[in-house]
């Protein structure tokens, strides 16, 4: 980036007469760097990590419960909501409608609708087809983890958003084809390490502002409670929308 100072100069002609000049100097200062593509790969290496063993355990869980192995990979493609994808999956296993599972899945991931709203308001620079590609890879994980950045910049989200897809639907691709080696009991087990992976990018939040574990433990009391008399869908939604609302003014009695 070029800057330019004005000096004011005075010179003298030798007859005793003193003439005032400018001299404009061109300078060079460096350019704040934005975050380019590699640095979103960088970033969501702790979400690719996390994503291995979950990929694979859906995979798995997948062709277990009966659905072929390219619907379950196909799901993986097109969905991209890892929670919603095993809830489904857990259905079509016991039979539920087509129409239950729509509903069910729909309902569960509204809070990607929240997520995606929240991230794209900070992107005004991007065009609209930019922000649709982006809010479809907004996932728990990929949220949190662009939140954790203070500059974003489309090759930082693309390269975030792309590595944890990719990593998802071959981690699916590789659980299918691992199925029929992996006992049931084991695939089950490794299911939990979605939540274990979500805590552990939530531990760097809370280690710098205290504040923002009291946000998350209220949200998760609001999401139980809800939960007694809400299907979990619509649990999670409300507890999400109630916590963060919360949080806000939190977040303003802090800059005050």
């Amino acid at each position: 980036m070029r800057a330019y100072v004005l000096y004011m100069i005075k010179v003298s002609n030798g007859e005793g007469e003193n003439r005032v000049g400018e001299l404009e100097l061109e300078i060079e200062t460096e350019k704040e760097k934005e975050p380019a593509f590699r640095d979103g790969i960088t970033a969501a290496l702790p979400i690719i990590i996390g994503y291995v063993p979950i990929a694979i355990t859906f995979g798995m869980i997948g062709v277990q419960s009966g659905v072929s192995l390219f619907h379950t990979v196909m799901m993986s493609i097109l969905v991209f909501a890892g929670a919603s994808q095993f809830v489904g999956v857990g259905m079509i296993a016991a039979g539920a409608s087509s129409m239950t599972i729509i509903v069910t899945t729909l309902v569960l991931n509204l809070r990607h609708f929240i997520m995606s709203l929240s991230l794209m308001n900070k992107l005004p620079f991007l065009s609209l087809n930019t922000k649709a590609f982006l809010a479809f890879g907004v996932t728990d994980e990929t949220f949190a983890v662009a939140s954790l950045h203070k500059k974003h910049s489309k090759p930082f989200l693309v390269g975030l958003i792309s590595s944890a897809y990719l990593t998802w639907v071959i981690g699916t691709l590789l659980g299918g084809l691992l199925a029929n080696f992996i006992p049931k009991s084991i695939s089950a087990v490794m299911a939990v390490s979605l939540y274990a992976l979500f805590i552990g990018l939530l531990v760097p939040s809370i280690r710098e502002n205290v504040r923002i574990l009291a946000v998350v433990l209220l949200s998760v009391l609001l999401s139980y409670l809800f939960s007694m008399f809400l299907p979990s869908g619509w649990a999670i939604v409300l507890a999400t929308v109630l916590a963060s609302s919360i949080g806000i003014f939190i977040r303003i009695e802090e800059e005050k």
